[in-house]
């Protein structure tokens, strides 16, 4: 009998590692091929992204590069099954300068294109992009420096923008005049990207060429698809006993766009 039992026990023991390892070869390849989870610290993509917000981004939309890989090993150069990500899509990328840093933000200008700030207002190839004012964003002040100090609530303009291929989206505006509100031309090399945040007073990207300046294709993660948990800013999403209050339930399985 004892010896039945152990050769049982082992088997058991045996069975619920195997079961172990291939969950985490499933979750490695759904991560590396499909979808990772990322979450944002940050409020330069307010008010379309919250500090808080959890989502899934899609690794097959633009192919693959050595960055899809856990741990980024530079295996290869380049990118495989490549496609260009659409003008108006919000991508998470690594930082060109610091390739261990996740990014995200808008794709507004592809290669070729001259990109230009004036009073505030998105210039492409010359030609304002079409404006409309909204009613302000009232919530989670996304003007503030700092995304860990007391959360307080504060009134901004709103602006929705149009694209030219049609692809439509708010930013926010905090102050007028702002550092960033008049630019020179930024002319897109070719292979590259052109960055913004929709909070664009309180956003470095693109216009800020020695912290991000233009992405290479390259260094494309995917793009943001669903935000799948989200929870105040200034709230922990382990400290579950808080989750009646502190999560906001109405972002749950929201499209990113």
């Amino acid at each position: 009998m004892s010896v039945t039992s152990g050769t049982k026990t082992e088997s058991g023991v045996g069975e619920t590692i195997r079961v172990v390892i291939h969950a985490l070869l499933i979750a490695l390849v759904i991560r590396t091929f499909l979808f990772q989870p990322f979450n944002i610290p940050s409020g330069s993509m307010k008010a379309t992204l919250l500090v808080g917000d959890y989502l899934f981004v899609s690794k097959y939309s633009y192919g693959y590069s050595h960055y899809s890989i856990p741990f980024s090993p530079p295996l290869f150069s380049g990118r495989i099954w490549g496609a260009d990500p659409n003008r108006g899509d919000v991508v998470v990328f690594r930082l060109p300068r610091e390739d261990s840093t996740d990014y995200i933000k808008r794709v507004i200008g592809l290669p070729g294109d001259r990109i230009q700030m004036k009073d505030g207002l998105l210039y492409i190839n010359d030609v304002p992009v079409q404006r409309e004012r909204l009613s302000d964003f009232v919530g989670e002040d996304p003007c503030s420096s700092s995304d860990t100090e007391r959360v307080t609530t504060a009134r901004v303009k709103r602006w929705k923008e149009v694209l030219p291929n049609g692809v439509s989206y708010e930013t926010l505006d905090c102050v007028d005049n702002g550092f960033y509100d008049s630019t020179s031309v930024y002319t897109v090399p070719p292979g590259h990207f052109f960055m913004m945040g929709d909070n664009r007073d309180n956003s470095t990207d693109s216009r800020v060429q020695s912290a991000v300046g233009y992405v290479p294709q390259e260094n494309l993660i995917g793009r943001a698809q669903m935000i799948f948990f989200s929870i105040g800013q200034g709230e922990h999403a382990w400290m579950f006993w808080r989750w009646p209050w502190s999560v906001r339930w109405n972002r749950f399985f929201k499209i990113v766009r």
